[in-house]
């Protein structure tokens, strides 16, 4: 109920009035707090020299942002121009071998780069996993990829690992754990679906091809093997209507949000303030609320702008990636929640949904969250954070089932059906906007420290109540329901018939929170299948 239920034009109106005050000055005291401490010792530290035109200095603080976009530019730039000039030639002489030209250029790059140690590394996880996967039985092909997985994340195999690659530079830790860590992920995936094969076997040969394509080897995203596979050797190479002009528009809009962060890092120092735990003592309630969230939205920013410029790469590949994550400025619930759409459906295809079933039993549904939390605590590299983490965005999923299949149950179903769809609507919302608020501490937790992430929630429920409490939760609230807006609107286009008032909204079954693999990002198993619910 309520999917589709308008509210009156000047209560839209005035929503977003309130939320782009509540923003204008929250944003204008983080930019106070920006400016007037610049001499402070952790800003001297993480914040240098800006655009000499702008007479700022540039929050430096995230060093994977900095590795992209600034100190390693003009070599991702060399890589993957090198990659698209020569699957074009490829593509336009022999289209039935471009997948072996994916395979040869990206041995190759991964060699110039990391040298023949690393790439024996690699070759030798493949062979391995490989040859499990011949045995066709899912559950060895599973444990031997979770086993492989923990030798990167676990000391002292990590050491023993890297010792075999000579040479050192600022990129070589970021591309060994990287290509690593997403070489067994796609094993894993090769391996299951060998599994799945009826009639012999994959060749060991496109694993190779699907493992060594350049765009996704370092830094995802991972496409699933049956994806790829079917895909990159498609010799039917035809483009939809219009497909190269949404291209071109998407690096443009990469480049544009690329912009934009630079402009932001030269006027609020949103990564740098979470580290000062000194300051933040003595800066607003709605300053550190605002930070909070602004850390958040860059993060979701970051994992689009990253994943989409290897998107609009592999896109002129004629492959179709997985998309960008859903923008956080969207999100209310942990069923929706995710920033690497990639692991989304890894995690939801091989575990999830292969354990919670059609996700309407509440112990299947918990078993396959919490498998699914254990594999990302894996995935991330196990540590306190992770694990605190991982646990609390499990029982918010769980939590999220359980209270939809509470509330369709009498009397509070016959209650709904008695009131207006406007104010099932509103009603929705207020539970949504305490939701809101468990989501983004919870993910605080991992983009920033648990200081932090106390220390927020101490001003926002303890300190800061009634007054600051209550503001907050109002302006989240306006900021619900112009997201129910968008969403009824979508819903109208998509579905122009007007949904029975009678018909309850079913409960959310969509799969619970990942981090992902940037560094420091969440993400979260959502299956694209499922109906979403309000």
């Amino acid at each position: 109920m309520g999917v589709k239920a308008a509210l009156p034009r000047y209560e839209l109106y005035f929503y977003n009035v309130v939320l782009c005050m509540a923003m204008f000055w929250a944003a204008r005291w983080i930019f106070e707090v920006s400016s007037s401490n610049t001499n402070r010792k952790t800003f001297k530290t993480s914040v240098q020299t800006g655009w000499y035109y702008s007479g700022r200095r540039m929050d430096t603080a995230d060093v994977e942002w900095m590795m992209w976009f600034s100190t390693f530019r003009e070599h991702i730039i060399f890589a993957l121009s090198g990659h698209v000039i020569f699957a074009k030639i490829c593509s336009m002489l022999a289209p039935q071998y471009r997948s072996l030209v994916f395979l040869v250029y990206g041995m190759l790059a991964v060699f110039t780069s990391m040298g023949w140690a690393y790439i024996t590394l690699i070759l030798s996880h493949c062979v391995l996993l490989y040859s499990i996967s011949l045995v066709k039985l899912r559950w060895l092909c599973f444990m031997a990829g979770l086993t492989t997985l923990a030798t990167f994340k676990m000391e002292p195999f990590i050491s023993w690992q890297a010792g075999f690659v000579s040479g050192s530079f600022d990129l070589r830790p970021v591309l060994f754990y990287g290509g690593c860590g997403f070489t067994i992920m796609r094993c894993m995936s090769f391996a299951l679906e060998n599994c799945e094969k009826k009639d012999g076997n994959y060749s060991i040969l496109e694993l190779l091809k699907y493992n060594f394509y350049l765009p996704f080897f370092f830094f995802g995203p991972i496409m699933t093997f049956d994806k790829f596979h079917i895909q990159a050797n498609n010799p039917s190479l035809t483009r939809k209507e219009g497909e190269m002009w949404n291209i071109s528009i998407q690096a443009l809009l990469n480049l544009g949000v690329i912009t934009i962060v630079a402009i932001l890092f030269h006027f609020m120092y949103i990564l740098t303030i979470p580290s000062d735990m000194k300051l933040l003592k003595h800066i607003s309630d709605w300053a550190l609320v605002g930070l909070a969230y602004l850390n958040l939205v860059y993060d979701w920013a970051k994992a689009a702008v990253m994943f989409g410029v290897i998107n609009t790469v592999s896109r002129l590949d004629h492959l179709d990636p997985p998309q960008p994550p859903k923008c956080i400025m969207m999100l209310y619930m942990f069923s929706e929640m995710h920033f690497n759409r990639g692991i989304n459906d890894w995690l939801c295809k091989y575990v999830y949904n292969y354990l919670g079933g059609k996700h309407e039993n509440v112990m299947d549904e918990l078993i396959a969250s919490l498998c699914t939390f254990g594999f990302t605590a894996l995935w991330l590299g196990p540590s306190w954070v992770v694990f605190i983490w991982a646990l609390l965005n499990c029982f918010g999923l769980n939590f999220e089932l359980w209270t939809a299949k509470f509330f369709t149950m009498e009397p509070f179903i016959s209650i709904e059906m008695a009131i207006s769809d406007s104010m099932s609507r509103r009603i929705r919302a207020v539970f949504n906007t305490f939701n809101f608020w468990t989501i983004v501490l919870y993910n605080v937790l991992a983009l920033n420290s648990l200081e932090f992430a106390k220390l927020v929630a101490k001003r926002l429920l303890l300190r800061g109540f009634p007054f600051t409490t209550i503001t907050v939760m109002f302006v989240t609230y306006c900021l619900i329901q112009l997201i129910k807006e968008r969403e009824r609107r979508q819903a109208l286009i998509d579905d122009p018939d007007p949904i029975p008032p009678s018909v309850p909204v079913p409960p959310p079954t969509s799969a619970p929170t990942t981090i992902t693999q940037t560094d420091s990002a969440a993400t979260q198993p959502v299956d694209p299948n499922k109906e979403k619910a309000e």
